[in-house]
């Protein structure tokens, strides 16, 4: 059964996301700030957290910085800040999706399952082994390797760097990969690939892995 963290100081949106997400048949937690959620997911080994940004005592864009440290878990934000600035900001401090409040339930078991789906297909894919000049992916433990060392990568990272690296040599569009690391239309734009890409870049800059950039259409992996 999996299991999702409902972070979120509004007692109805809490009471409202436990019982859509209970009724797919997931285990729910409720917090009501974001104080003790780091150690809880410490013990509990949640699957996936919904995070609401504006809350007391630790924001979600705190709690988000913190787990992102030692955590690639799934993490969604809502907030009722809509601007685009939040979006990305969120998105770039290692978020998984942005919904904006007010929000249908429905939607968010959408972009729920989406995550898992997409976790769950990567995994299962029958390509266990993923190689890329010194890098090794191990697709069916989510394990990123180089010259010994773990690679530490967040979920949309993760599934950006093995789209790529499964498809070597092949450029794609921001349009493109906006489309498969979502899974659906995404109010966003190019920007969010190009951090997604950034961030990548730092994490593998001690291996010979070359994602160029194809300027004024996308990105590839090179062969």
């Amino acid at each position: 059964m999996k299991h999702v963290f409902v972070v979120d100081d509004e007692k109805n949106i809490r009471d409202i996301l436990q019982k859509y997400i209970e009724n797919e048949g997931y285990k729910v937690t409720l917090f009501s700030d974001g104080q003790h959620v780091y150690h809880e997911m410490l013990r509990l080994k949640p699957d996936l957290l919904i995070i609401d940004i504006m809350m007391p005592h630790i924001d979600g864009l705190e709690l988000c910085k913190e787990i992102r440290k030692t955590s690639d878990i799934p993490i969604i934000f809502v907030s009722a800040r809509d601007g685009e600035f939040d979006r990305i900001l969120g998105l770039e401090l290692g978020g998984d999706d942005y919904l904006t409040k007010p929000f249908s339930p429905r939607e968010l078991m959408v972009r729920i399952k989406n995550i898992f789906k997409r976790m769950e297909k990567s995994t299962g894919s029958g390509q266990q082994i993923v190689t890329v000049r010194d890098v090794t992916i191990d697709t069916d433990r989510r394990y990123i390797e180089n010259d010994g060392h773990e690679i530490k990568l967040t979920t949309k990272e993760y599934d950006l760097f093995v789209f790529l690296a499964r498809n070597k040599g092949k450029p794609y569009t921001r349009e493109e990969l906006l489309e498969f690391i979502w899974g659906y239309e995404f109010a966003g734009d190019g920007r969010l690939i190009d951090d997604l890409v950034k961030r990548i870049r730092k994490k593998l800059e001690h291996s010979s892995v070359v994602l160029s950039t194809i300027w004024g259409y996308g990105y590839r992996i090179n062969d």
